[in-house]
């Protein structure tokens, strides 16, 4: 029998990345959405060696809580696991310059992998479980996104 963490759970409160994950609706977009301040402020403070650190760090911090997360609710992935979003976002956002228009970028380029999945995340959703399955296939499309921030930096913003 499963029973949800408390609110205030350690487990909890990193797998949901503070409770964006529990918006009513799209809580992928919210764990997305609240992931970007963060970034920024790590690009503004260290550049992206920081916003690396920091995304290593989340990444470590999501194999620990999204596992126990989705077994205290009973299920493989749950929405409000949001902590992969985080990850995959910061990662998205690694070749970003502090500017709202690469900002968008970032985050438009990797809602849509996280969500179409081009492959290996569609390998790693499918086919691995717990934490490790939660966790990479949102690595892969922020990997993926990162690429496509890092060709918009090149092509379109700065006037090549």
């Amino acid at each position: 029998m499963t029973r949800p963490l408390p609110l205030c759970h350690p487990v909890r409160v990193a797998a949901t990345f503070f409770w964006s994950g529990q918006a009513p609706f799209a809580p992928g977009t919210s764990g997305s959405l609240a992931a970007l301040p963060f970034a920024w402020l790590f690009l503004w403070l260290g550049g992206w060696q920081l916003l690396l650190a920091a995304a290593v760090v989340v990444t470590l911090v999501g194999f620990w809580s999204a596992g126990r997360y989705a077994e205290s609710l009973g299920y493989e992935d749950p929405g409000s696991v949001v902590i992969d979003e985080v990850a995959g976002q910061w990662i998205a956002l690694l070749p970003a310059a502090l500017d709202p228009v690469s900002f968008a970028i970032g985050f438009a380029a990797f809602r849509i992998l996280d969500i179409t999945k081009p492959f290996p995340a569609s390998w790693a959703d499918k086919k691995l479980t717990g934490a490790l399955g939660i966790m990479l296939d949102d690595i892969f499309a922020g990997i993926y996104a990162a690429l496509i921030v890092l060709a918009a930096q090149y092509f379109l913003l700065s006037g090549a």
